[in-house]
């Protein structure tokens, strides 16, 4: 659940004066969202451009509250002018708008700086909730881009495992698996043929690597990594 603070007063209208830009290269979008913002905020000041370098201009030379641009905006895509204000130090916040087969461009940007991410076929009461989290501060993605987002990131996490998992020797696999068992330095040493301090040595290695402090770290990576059923499956396959 997302908080935000209030912005609204009893009439549903923010209260404040607030300066948008609105940046699309189609000006009947342009005036359909103009038209959205004013009947929540009518004491808006809103400006309106096809050209993102344009607004970035705008941007420079007096403050603003929000810039709503459409990802493929031209000259400057809209992540391009999302990274450029932020790169800039302008206060703006930037809410990138994309049409509905625009989902892959949009998640590939998320880093670019823009506060907000939404297709155009988002509801408008949900992208008014997306203005009030975003002018309260809040990262804002789109509910319509929420199932391919999580999507994307299962992959990096696994495959950030996978190349973590790459960096150690088959001895210190072997060891992880072993500690993830919660088997001691000792039982290890033994049932490896080496000596405690060897253990010991392939353990601060393995810590290195991994970016962990201790056993209990180490515990909960190789769960996380299913190393031991990793290990047990080619155990299983050398027997047959």
């Amino acid at each position: 659940m997302l908080v935000v603070p209030r912005l609204w007063d009893s009439a549903g209208s923010l209260q404040d004066e607030l300066r948008f830009m609105l940046v699309d290269r189609r000006p009947l979008f342009l005036a359909a969202l103009a038209e959205v913002i004013r009947a929540v905020c009518p004491r808006a000041v809103i400006d309106i451009t096809t050209d993102s370098e344009d607004a970035l201009f705008v941007a420079r030379e007096r403050p603003m509250d929000l810039l709503f641009c459409e990802a493929r905006a031209a000259p400057l895509t809209g992540a391009d002018l999302a990274a450029r204000i932020r790169g800039g130090g302008l206060p703006t916040r930037v809410i990138l708008i994309g049409d509905a087969e625009d989902q892959h461009l949009l998640i590939s940007r998320l880093d670019c700086g823009a506060a907000g991410f939404f297709t155009q076929d988002a509801a408008p009461e949900l992208l008014l909730e997306g203005i009030k989290a975003v002018l309260a501060g809040h990262f804002v993605l789109g509910r319509e881009l929420l199932p391919l987002t999580l999507e994307r990131l299962a992959v990096k996490s696994q495959t950030d495992l996978e190349s973590q998992i790459g960096q150690l020797s088959h001895a210190e696999r072997r060891i992880l698996v072993m500690v993830g068992r919660a088997q001691s330095t000792r039982f290890i040493a033994a049932s490896r043929g080496i000596s405690e301090k060897t253990v010991r040595n392939h353990l601060a290695s393995i810590y290195r690597k991994l970016h962990i402090r201790n056993r209990s770290e180490a515990v909960v990576w190789s769960a996380r990594a299913e190393l031991g059923r990793e290990s047990s499956s080619a155990c299983t396959q050398g027997q047959s």
